[in-house]
């Protein structure tokens, strides 16, 4: 996996796996989301030279508000926090494993054993992770903090 977050550009290749790219295409980067940017409009996604859609979700106090899916062939991947480190990877609602990246690149899977991972679901999963980062805070933290804020 190559990643360059100054340039806002993940590309996810290897032995069996599809080539998957995510490039952010413009603009200022953002300093909270390591491709730049969650702007979904100031980025492309492709597979094996494919353009696959992405929709990017804005990110605000929910954990869901964090998802990312991806669509290629009708089939939909989603990457969705579920815990303060973790997020889980779903193809088409089914989960297929849990996946962790800190915003610098290297992403780490577990993926459940029941379940039947494809090599496009490592090449996107993988992406995904790097490029937006994986985890969040739950709502009743996130919460607490802006409460706390307002008080002092």
């Amino acid at each position: 996996m190559e990643f360059d977050p100054v340039a806002g550009a993940v590309t996810v290749s290897g032995d069996g796996l599809p080539r998957v790219e995510l490039r952010r295409t413009g603009g200022e980067p953002d300093a909270h989301t390591p491709v730049g940017t969650r702007a979904g409009d100031r980025l492309t996604l492709t597979v094996d030279g494919e353009p696959a859609v992405l929709t990017v979700a804005k990110g605000r106090i929910t954990r869901r508000s964090y998802r990312v899916d991806a669509v290629l062939g009708g089939v939909r991947h989603r990457l969705v926090p579920d815990s303060l480190t973790g997020s889980r990877l779903l193809r088409d609602g089914r989960r297929l494993g849990t996946l962790q990246c800190d915003g610098d690149g290297r992403v780490d899977a577990d993926w459940h054993e029941d379940a039947k991972v494809l090599p496009l679901d490592v090449s996107l999963g993988y992406a995904l992770a790097a490029a937006f980062g994986t985890g969040a805070q739950p709502m009743w933290v996130t919460a607490m903090e802006m409460g706390a804020e307002l008080l002092n």
